[in-house]
């Protein structure tokens, strides 16, 4: 079972505080000095952690014919106390630090280290769409943000999603346009770009041994090229998937010459042999 003492310490209660507390739960009503025998709260403390426990709205006095007793708030009460008076003091703090911010810089760039940080700052631009959103996306990153974009489905955003995995079958963690992508990755390249509003891009590439490296920025030049990236690719897709069947007639040699020429680093054969193998597993 998890330890709830840390967790308690993390909504402010102090550890005498926190043990106290969950003594209580366990048997209840207790007088100080019971309580502080079976919390292990030295007795020349206890008085004054009741009287903090009182005054979280943890604990209540009874005034008992055999004494004074305390029992605990139940749990949900107190859960919901908390946060009723977390979320006052959050509020408080938000508006002050809004009247001493500066603003911020439009073109500011920041980079971002770490899977956790990562996913933060996408949750953070899911959160804060309001018309559009434009996602390239792999499975596994697919599956973590798979709340924040249905989220942002429900509130009416506009959702075009490329799929960088070509899955062969859809998820379900995908949502609004979807389209499988024949952008040609290399099997250990896995890629996120998001797109809220045409006004702000995280774009993300895994490195060696898992290393996470990320771009958040409100450059326009930067957003206007991950936009156009996923718009291009969905095109790209949607364009050679309809040749197709009829290359030999719509390419003359010096055409197909100069995209076949065209190296993908250390992907075997050039442009257009990739893209037509891709091209030919989604139509398979």
């Amino acid at each position: 079972m998890t330890d709830v003492i840390p967790l308690l310490q993390q909504l402010g209660f102090s550890e005498y505080e926190a043990r106290a507390y969950v003594a209580l739960l366990q048997r209840n009503p207790l007088n100080g000095y019971e309580l502080a025998k079976v919390s292990g709260v030295p007795r020349a403390n206890i008085y004054a952690v009741l009287q903090k426990l009182e005054e979280r709205g943890a604990a209540v006095r009874l005034d008992l014919p055999n004494g004074t007793r305390y029992a605990p708030v139940a749990p949900h009460e107190l859960a919901q106390r908390v946060a009723t008076s977390f979320q006052r003091t959050l509020s408080a703090v938000q508006e002050v630090l809004e009247d001493l911010a500066t603003p911020a810089d439009s073109e500011y760039v920041w980079n971002i280290r770490g899977s956790a940080a990562l996913l933060e700052h996408a949750h953070t631009l899911l959160d804060a769409s309001q018309e559009r959103l434009l996602v390239a996306i792999g499975r596994q990153e697919a599956s973590a943000l798979a709340e924040g974009v249905a989220q942002a489905a429900m509130r009416g955003v506009e959702l075009v999603t490329l799929c960088l995995d070509e899955c062969p079958q859809e998820c379900g963690n995908c949502r609004g346009t979807i389209w499988r992508s024949c952008a040609a990755l290399a099997s250990d390249q896995r890629w996120l770009v998001l797109v809220t509003d045409d006004a702000e891009v995280l774009a993300r590439e895994l490195g060696a041994h898992d290393d996470v490296l990320a771009v958040r920025t409100r450059q326009w030049l930067q957003v206007d090229l991950a936009g156009w990236y996923i718009r291009h690719t969905l095109a790209l897709t949607v364009v050679l998937g309809d040749l197709r069947s009829r290359e030999n007639q719509l390419l003359k040699p010096e055409a197909e010459a100069v995209l076949r020429s065209v190296d993908l680093g250390d992907r075997r054969g050039g442009w257009l042999d990739q893209m037509w193998a891709r091209i030919g597993r989604q139509t398979e």
